[in-house]
C-alpha cells in the first residue's frame, strides 16, 4: 500500500487546511487509517483515526471540536479537515494505514504498517 500525502501549508491562527492522503496498491488490505504528527524533537503524535470500513472515530483530545477525519472509499482517500488552527498545530501531518496483518494499538504509530510521506503545516500567529 502507498499513501500519498498532501495539502498542507501556511495559514494564519483560526484558519483551515484540508489535508488529503490518496492511498494506492493492495488497499483491500487496510482496515483503519489515521494520522500523526510530528514537531523536530518530539515523538510523533496520535491526531485521529477510523476504521475504513465505518464506524466510529476517534481523536485527540487536543484536536477534538476542530478537526475531522473523513474518506471517499470510492477514490481511496482520506481527509482530514482541520479548523480554529492553533500554532500549536504546527507539525509535519502523516497519514497511516494499518492492514488486517497488523495489530496493536490504534493510538501509537507502531500500530500501523503504511505511512504518507508527511505534509507540512504551519499556522502563524
Amino acid at each position: 500500500v502507498q499513501l500519498q500525502a498532501s495539502g498542507g501549508g501556511l495559514v494564519q491562527a483560526g484558519g483551515s487546511l484540508r489535508l488529503s492522503c490518496a492511498a494506492s496498491g493492495r488497499t483491500f488490505s487496510v482496515t483503519t487509517v489515521g494520522w500523526f504528527r510530528q514537531v523536530p524533537g518530539k515523538e510523533r503524535e496520535f491526531v485521529t483515526f477510523m476504521h475504513w470500513s465505518g464506524g466510529g472515530v476517534y481523536y485527540a483530545d487536543s484536536v477534538k471540536g476542530r478537526f475531522a477525519i473523513s474518506s471517499d472509499n470510492a477514490r481511496n482517500t482520506v481527509y482530514l479537515q482541520m479548523n480554529s488552527l492553533k500554532p500549536g498545530d504546527t507539525a509535519v501531518y502523516y497519514c497511516a494505514a494499518r492492514s488486517r496483518y497488523y495489530s496493536g494499538t490504534y493510538y501509537e504509530p507502531s500500530g500501523y504498517d503504511y505511512w504518507g510521506q508527511g505534509t507540512q503545516v504551519t499556522v502563524s500567529s
